[in-house]
């Protein structure tokens, strides 16, 4: 199960396509919360989360599921990159860090490289 949180309708759906397209179940969230409330979050191996979202931030996103024992494999995606926010992005532990718009072979090889992760136990569930 690759999970979609984005609050951007268009990007969430394409990105659910895509994946789907892959072979592999994808579901959309339209914000961190929702994912966070989901019957999903157990079954996700594969996170992908825009960086500025109301609320809660994919980061942020990301970095409270590893501090709750949750290390979901995570892809953040962005508009506005910035090599601040790459870093942290990275020093926090996420698979890629991608800018708008990216090219669809890049982030099918984020979600193999995540997908890999997951299922070597770094899923930490």
């Amino acid at each position: 199960m690759v999970s979609v949180v984005d609050d951007d309708p268009s990007v969430r759906d394409g990105i659910v396509d895509l994946v789907r397209a892959m072979g592999f179940d994808a579901e959309a969230f339209e914000g961190a919360e929702h994912f966070l409330q989901s019957s999903r979050l157990d079954g996700t191996r594969c996170l992908i989360t825009d960086m500025r979202m109301p609320g809660m931030t994919g980061l942020e996103l990301h970095q409270r599921l590893v501090a709750s024992g949750k290390s979901i494999p995570t892809i953040v995606i962005t508009a506005f990159p910035k090599d601040s926010d790459r870093m942290r992005a990275r020093q926090a532990g996420v698979v890629c860090y991608l800018a708008k718009p990216f090219d669809e072979s890049v982030l099918a090889a984020c979600i193999m490289s995540a997908l890999g992760a997951s299922t070597t136990g770094e899923s930490g569930s």
